[in-house]
C-alpha cells in the first residue's frame, strides 16, 4: 500500500527532503524485534527494542546520514539441547530509524533483554531563532535590489 503525501506539501516550503524520506521508508514485513518510541522530555526521546537472547557484544548501533541503524547477530553456538519448542527468536535483525535534524544518540543500555537507546535534540545556536532589531529612521535606507 502506498500513500500520496503530495497534498500535504503543496503549501510547505523547504520540506521536499521530508517528502523524499517518507517515500523511501522501507516497509518492514517481519516486525522483529518489536520496539517502542517514547518522548521522555521536551527534547529527549527513547527507543526501546526487545532483544531477548542478545548480549551487548551481539548488537551494533550505527548513526549515519540522519539514520540510526540497530543490528543484531548472535554468534552460532553449539547445539547442546534438543528443543521441543523454540519461541524465543535469536535471529539476526536490522532496524532502521530516521532521525530528525539535530537529533543525536546520547547513550544505549541493555537491561533484562531490553535495549534502551536515549536520543536528544541538540539545536546549534546558529540554527535557533533570533530576533532582528528594527531601526526607526527618518529616511528609508537604500536596500539592495534583487536582480
Amino acid at each position: 500500500m502506498t500513500y500520496d503525501f503530495a497534498p500535504l506539501f503543496r503549501t510547505a516550503i523547504g520540506f521536499d527532503r521530508l517528502a523524499r524520506l517518507v517515500d523511501t521508508v522501507p516497509q518492514d514485513a517481519t516486525g522483529y524485534p518489536p520496539y517502542n518510541i517514547e518522548k521522555t522530555g521536551a527534547d529527549s526521546y527513547r527507543v526501546t527494542l526487545a532483544v531477548a537472547g542478545f548480549g551487548p557484544e551481539d548488537i551494533e548501533l550505527t548513526v549515519k546520514d540522519n539514520a540510526l541503524l540497530v543490528s543484531g547477530k548472535v554468534a552460532a553456538e553449539e547445539q547442546k539441547h534438543e528443543f521441543l519448542h523454540r519461541g524465543i527468536a535469536a535471529r539476526a535483525f536490522t532496524r532502521r530509524f530516521v532521525l530528525a535534524d539535530h537529533v543525536v544518540v546520547d547513550r544505549a543500555e541493555l537491561v533484562n533483554g531490553l535495549l534502551y537507546v536515549a536520543l536528544r535534540r541538540e539545536v546549534p545556536e546558529s540554527a535557533k531563532p533570533r530576533r532582528i532589531a528594527i531601526n526607526a529612521a527618518q529616511k528609508p535606507a537604500e536596500l539592495p535590489h534583487a536582480a
